[in-house]
C-alpha cells in the first residue's frame, strides 16, 4: 500500500506511520522537524519530504512525483489558545495553515494522484468538545476542514475521503494548552483505528473512542 502521512512528526501522524509501516505499507512522510522526520523514517525505512503546509509551493512540491497513492492521511495540527479580543495574528495565522490551508494545499495538490478506491483521512474534531473559552480559532478551522470535506467527496470522484473524530489525544498538541485531559486516548489508539478502517467500507466520519 502507497502512504503518504502529512504531519508524520506529531503524535498521532507518527502513530499512524508505524501502525502502517507494520502492515508493510510503502511510506512517504511529511513534516516540517526535519531532522526528527529524517529519524523516523529512517526507523520505518520510508522516505522523508520536509514541508511548511503554511505555503502551498511546498506542498505542490511534496506532492509534485508522488503518484498511484492509496492512502492519504492529514495528521497536522495546532490549538494555540486565548480569548478572542487578545487574537495574535501569528498564532491565528499558525492555527489556520496546519488545521485548514494546508489540508486544502494537500487536497488540491494530492487528490489528482490518488489510486482509484484511494482513501483520505483528515483529522478533525468534534465540535461538543473545542466549544470552549480560548479555542475559538482551534473550533472554527476545524469546522471549516469538515465543511470543506463534505463538499470536496461531491468532487472527488474515486476516492473516499473520511474525516476522523477522535475525543482529547494525549499528543505534543496539549504542551500549548495545559495538562492532558484525564482519560485522553492514546496517539496509538487513533492510529490503529484508521488502520482497520482502511480495509473497510468508505465512512465520511470515522468517529474513535467514546
Amino acid at each position: 500500500m502507497n502512504t503518504l502521512i502529512v504531519g508524520a512528526t506529531g503524535g498521532i501522524g507518527t502513530a499512524t506511520a508505524r501502525a502502517f509501516a507494520s502492515g508493510g505499507a510503502r511510506l512517504t512522510l511529511s513534516g516540517r522537524d526535519a531532522e526528527k522526520l529524517e529519524a523516523l523514517a529512517a526507523e520505518l525505512g520510508a522516505r522523508a519530504r520536509a514541508a511548511d503546509l503554511a505555503y502551498e509551493s511546498h506542498v505542490r512540491a511534496l506532492l509534485e512525483d508522488l503518484s498511484d497513492l492509496d492512502t492519504l492521511v492529514y495528521a497536522a495540527g495546532a490549538a494555540l489558545p486565548g480569548p478572542l479580543t487578545e487574537a495574535e495574528p501569528s498564532a491565528v495565522r499558525a492555527v489556520w495553515n496546519a488545521n485548514y490551508f494546508g489540508a486544502l494545499w494537500v487536497l488540491k495538490h494530492g487528490l489528482g494522484r490518488m489510486a482509484s478506491g484511494g482513501r483520505v483521512y483528515l483529522l478533525g474534531a468534534r465540535p461538543e468538545l473545542v466549544t470552549a473559552r480560548g479555542f475559538s480559532q482551534y473550533a472554527a478551522s476545524k469546522a471549516a476542514l469538515s465543511r470543506a470535506a463534505e463538499v470536496t467527496r461531491l468532487e472527488a470522484r474515486g476516492v473516499g475521503i473520511t474525516l476522523v473524530l477522535p475525543p482529547a489525544v494525549d499528543t505534543g498538541l496539549w504542551a500549548q494548552v495545559g495538562r492532558v485531559p484525564r482519560g485522553a486516548l492514546s496517539p496509538e489508539v487513533v492510529a490503529r483505528a484508521i488502520v482497520a478502517d482502511r480495509s473497510g467500507p468508505v465512512q465520511n466520519e470515522l468517529r474513535v473512542g467514546p
